[in-house]
């Protein structure tokens, strides 16, 4: 399903999954099997979104920025992918955001370019991530930091 009014671009999108109004999916985007992309979010061309992806309201997706499957991306959270930005200067290739599978980034959290978050682990509302995030971690706060590891 795919709202009437999103922008959706030649891209690819998986079977099942919903994008909903006023999302702009760019060229060349790749978007898996039965994600949600809810209103007012941007996926530029060089993303790759795994299979069932829930992507929250407010969200935007940089180029290089890679999702793994059953990733939870909550709202308003902010990816950067340019670890020096200057007005109309451009690097040669963006630093994008590896999200490896069943990890969940809550709300109103910002990845700065180049981190890498664990599988299953669990970014707090909030935080500011500075730095890759192991495997199962939950890190809270700016910057964030380890506060415990979940078992399973």
């Amino acid at each position: 399903m795919i709202h009437e009014k999103a922008d959706i671009s030649d891209c690819e999108i998986g079977v099942g999954t919903r994008i909903w109004q006023y999302s702009v999916v760019m060229k060349g985007a790749k978007i898996g099997r039965d994600c949600n992309v809810c209103a007012h979010t941007l996926i530029e061309g060089d993303v790759e979104i795994g299979d069932r992806v829930t992507i929250k309201s407010g969200v935007f997706i940089w180029d290089g920025t890679r999702v793994e499957s059953d990733v939870f991306i909550g709202p308003n959270v902010t990816f950067t992918n340019d670890p020096y930005p200057r007005s109309k200067h451009y690097p040669g290739k963006f630093s994008g955001i590896t999200l490896k599978k069943c990890s969940s980034i809550g709300a109103n959290a910002t990845l700065l370019p180049g981190v890498v978050v664990g599988e299953k682990a669990m970014i707090g509302a909030g935080a500011v991530v500075t730095k890759d995030v192991p495997d199962r971690a939950v890190v809270v706060g700016n910057p964030a930091k380890i506060v415990r590891f979940l078992e399973k």
